[in-house]
């Protein structure tokens, strides 16, 4: 079971709201690490002026609702950089997330949560 308290969510959406989203993978887009990975289901950035666990700036996927709300998140674990992060999932609809998911949890070395906002 997970627990997630409003709070957390509401701390998210104020990161968002403060923030300016830039897109540097739009949908359908490669990796520029990985060339031969599958594109990108949906629009992936991040959050500019924040700072992730990784040194560098909070990720999020941007989903086709138009909106800027919260509505999930992913943390993932990648056991070739060693690390985990958390991706905001930002106006996504179900199956946006679900796709995401699915991108982010099929290589090998690199595994997804997905957590939806209630």
């Amino acid at each position: 079971m997970i627990k997630v308290g409003e709070r957390f969510w509401q701390h998210l959406q104020d990161l968002v709201n403060s923030s300016k989203i830039v897109i540097d993978r739009p949908k359908g887009s490669v990796h520029p690490g990985f060339p031969d990975s599958p594109p990108y289901p949906v629009d992936y950035g991040y959050l500019k002026g924040t700072c992730a666990i990784d040194g560098a700036e909070v990720d999020c996927f941007v989903g086709s609702l138009g909106l800027r709300n919260v509505t999930g998140v992913m943390c993932t674990v990648d056991i070739m950089k060693k690390d985990c992060e958390l991706k905001i999932l930002i106006g996504c609809t179900q199956l946006e997330m679900n796709l995401a998911y699915g991108h982010l949890d099929s290589p090998s070395f690199f595994s997804a949560c997905l957590i939806f906002r209630e």
